[in-house]
């Protein structure tokens, strides 16, 4: 009887011991997220790395093709973090997400995008996405209009015509040796792994020699407020970003001083002693996304 009772004594000290441990394990990781604002979210069979930053109604940052969070949005991510809950995250092959076994798509983006805030419990978000970026919020706010609170649309095309000639000749003829040295060299801080970075380069290629026009119809479809943003130097053409407006029914254009990503310094535009008023979409996005602002979940 004696002994019964000394091994009872002994499991309940054991469980209360493996339950202390598992607490602490718990609280232990609370912690880290808490302090953390970086994680990675299983979705759609893709590991998607993302950064939480700030308060209030949902944004989320989509990068241009060869890009990271830091490459397109780190000069202005902060002062967006300011009003916004700002959501940045790195699609597939890109930066800390790792690649899976297909092709990069816009609409798998989206989708992947779309997985990830189901995920956080957001049920509504303005989404802001640069060059490929904007790309793939075009085909959020179509294939998830239920989802779409706001786009800002910056330096992107919904057919090939809205690029010149000369864009599309290079695409035809591409070489790893061309692709911006600091873009190789951001995403080989992130990653060391020189293979990632070559297959990431074929990926993003690859995804503009098979660029699909959106339809005309599809366009028209957008439905919630959008700004649409172009440099006056721009890869996109005035005239297609004019043909963007008016087919969206509820959209805004903006036409800036600057070229691919200057007006938001993107990281290959950057200039010597640059300040933070060089970035003249701020302004901009603040009164576009407050303009009528309901409370967003």
């Amino acid at each position: 009887m004696k002994k019964t009772s000394f091994y009872l004594v002994l499991l309940v000290l054991i469980l209360f011991s493996c339950n202390a441990t598992k607490n602490k394990i718990e609280r232990n990781q609370m912690k880290a997220t808490e302090n953390n604002p970086s994680s990675f979210m299983e979705v759609n069979g893709l590991k998607m790395y993302y950064e939480v930053h700030g308060q209030g109604n949902p944004l989320v940052l989509i990068h241009g093709g060869g890009s990271t969070i830091q490459t397109t949005f780190g000069r202005i991510l902060a002062t967006l973090a300011k009003t916004n809950k700002v959501i940045a995250v790195e699609m597939q092959a890109h930066g800390h997400t790792a690649d899976r076994d297909t092709p990069l798509a816009f609409e798998q983006d989206a989708d992947d995008i779309a997985s990830l805030l189901q995920q956080l419990n957001i049920k509504k978000a303005s989404i802001f996405g640069f060059s490929n970026g904007a790309s793939t919020t075009l085909q959020f706010a179509i294939r998830h209009p239920e989802m779409t609170h706001k786009i800002i649309v910056a330096s992107t095309f919904y057919k090939k015509s809205g690029a010149p000639d000369w864009f599309w000749d290079m695409m035809s003829k591409p070489s790893f040796e061309s692709m911006p040295q600091i873009y190789k060299d951001e995403f080989l801080k992130i990653n060391p792994d020189t293979i990632a970075l070559h297959q990431m380069y074929k990926r993003d290629v690859q995804r503009m020699q098979t660029f699909t026009n959106i339809s005309e119809e599809q366009i028209k479809s957008i439905k919630v407020p959008t700004l649409i943003v172009i440099g006056d130097t721009d890869v996109v053409t005035p005239e297609h970003a004019i043909e963007m407006q008016k087919f969206i029914p509820n959209s805004e254009l903006a036409i800036v001083p600057g070229g691919h990503g200057t007006y938001m310094g993107e990281i290959t535009t950057l200039k010597p002693n640059y300040q933070e008023t060089d970035f003249v979409i701020i302004p901009l996005i603040n009164n576009f996304l407050a303009k009528g602002n309901d409370k967003n979940e």
